[in-house]
């Protein structure tokens, strides 16, 4: 549910309708109040109400009442504040009011006097808030039971609203936004909100990316492709699994990477891994899901052509003559190029940096055998094509432009700066068991 509440009176307890208002403005801080102009107009002349978020629709005797009616209808709402006349008189139509009938429709709480106005109040107040970032086009299935199946799992727990994510827009745009109101409603320690990204590893990265730094849970509801940071933290992959996770609340703290100043959660490549990805078309990846990747790497494989690298890596500089070079902070098994030590860890404030180097195809079809092999069996890559090292920080500097992934982002570049930024991001999942 979102941060706003409707407040609404009849005109002649609209005084009523201002002290509770002016008894309770240190709550009602961080939510934004709906009122009808003419009730807002009553309620501001016995005194201002410029400490607090008000937003007005045209007047109750102009349809306001429908029009915030519509507002609520739509999931806009968190609360309806209703004070009636009192009478006998009121009591048998109170209930058909369009505002009392939308929330009834809406299973919204109502409060209709001030006492159960502040106890919705401080429930609203002190529940678990989710902002559930969804992006509608991610993965197969139909978005519209998926999100409504979201709602179903987590609504009972957690008070949820729903941004899509828009074309052309960032998603870590709509965060950075949701960052500022969950601020300024969780002032003073009150409330517990997080959240959370829902779609592939793309729209993850995105909210992820602006998360990082902040003390704000990020949840994951993955419906991607791949879901290889899900996957990574053992997140699981099904909607009621994931919506299970984030009621259980458990978090973990994991590093986040920057590369060439970008936000980095999973891996950036050269060579191998960036034509991996870049072949795995939308169109591939709709066809064949996960498999789309070991289609296309089987591609790359024959493909990939050596290139020459200067590596700075703590303090000593190293050439080499390589097809692939990959740097990860998190991934899964299946991302293969990652896999020299057998596993990467999210959480040791380091870098796994693999280099492989082999020599024609069969070359290349044993790498690929190696790190496939290590990530069964969670051990170091026995290579001589191969060498692995952990550290904080390294750079790359080609002498010809390559082509980068970044988390999946594909760009040219001549040089590859990463550094590792430990314990940046508070994520829920499921506790870790020690090896």
């Amino acid at each position: 549910m979102p941060s706003k509440i409707v407040l609404n009176a009849d005109l002649n307890v609209c005084s009523a309708l201002r002290s509770w208002v002016g008894n309770n403005s240190e709550v009602l801080k961080g939510f934004d109040l709906l009122v009808a102009e003419d009730v807002l107009e009553r309620m501001t002349s016995g005194g201002s109400l410029d400490n607090l978020a008000v937003t007005s629709s045209r007047a109750i005797a102009d349809g306001g009442d429908i029009e915030l009616a519509a507002t609520i209808l739509h999931g806009d709402v968190s609360g309806l504040v209703h004070f009636p006349a009192p009478g006998a008189e009121r009591a048998g139509d109170v209930l058909a009011e369009p505002l009392l009938r939308a929330a009834l429709l809406n299973n919204l709480p109502i409060a209709l006097n001030p006492a159960t106005a502040s106890a919705i109040l401080r429930g609203i107040k002190g529940s678990r808030r989710g902002f559930l970032i969804f992006n509608p086009v991610a993965g197969q299935g139909d978005p519209n039971a998926e999100l409504a199946e979201i709602r179903n799992y987590l609504e009972p727990q957690i008070m949820l609203e729903v941004w899509m994510t828009k074309p052309g827009l960032d998603p870590g745009v709509q965060a950075h936004e949701l960052i500022k109101e969950i601020n300024a409603f969780d002032q003073e320690g009150q409330g517990k909100s997080l959240i959370i990204a829902s779609g592939g590893d793309g729209t993850v990265g995105a909210v992820a990316s602006a998360l990082r730094g902040t003390d704000i849970p990020l949840g994951i509801i993955p419906r991607g492709t791949a879901n290889a940071f899900s996957v990574a933290l053992g997140i699981p992959t099904s909607v009621k699994a994931a919506c299970t996770n984030l009621i259980l609340g458990n978090t973990r703290l994991v590093d986040v990477a920057l590369c060439n100043d970008k936000p980095m959660i999973l891996l950036a490549g050269l060579g191998f891994e960036a034509g991996m990805v870049n072949k795995a078309s939308r169109e591939l990846k709709n066809m064949l899901g996960p498999m789309a990747y070991i289609f296309s790497g089987a591609r790359q494989l024959v493909e990939q052509q050596p290139f020459d690298a200067k590596l700075m890596i703590d303090g000593e500089t190293t050439e080499v003559h390589a097809s692939a070079i990959t740097v990860a902070n998190a991934a899964p098994a299946t991302s293969v190029m990652a896999q020299g030590f057998g596993q990467v860890i999210p959480d040791d404030g380091q870098l796994e940096v693999i280099i492989a180097s082999p020599r024609g195809r069969m070359g290349g079809f044993s790498v690929l055998s190696s790190l496939a092999k290590s990530a069964v069996l969670k051990n170091s890559a026995n290579n001589a094509d191969i060498f692995c090292v952990r550290t904080h920080q390294l750079s790359v500097t080609l002498p010809k432009p390559q082509t980068m992934v970044i988390d999946g982002e594909i760009e040219e570049t001549d040089r590859m700066t990463v550094s590792v930024i430990p314990d940046a991001l508070k994520v829920i999942a499921p506790i870790r068991l020690s090896p």
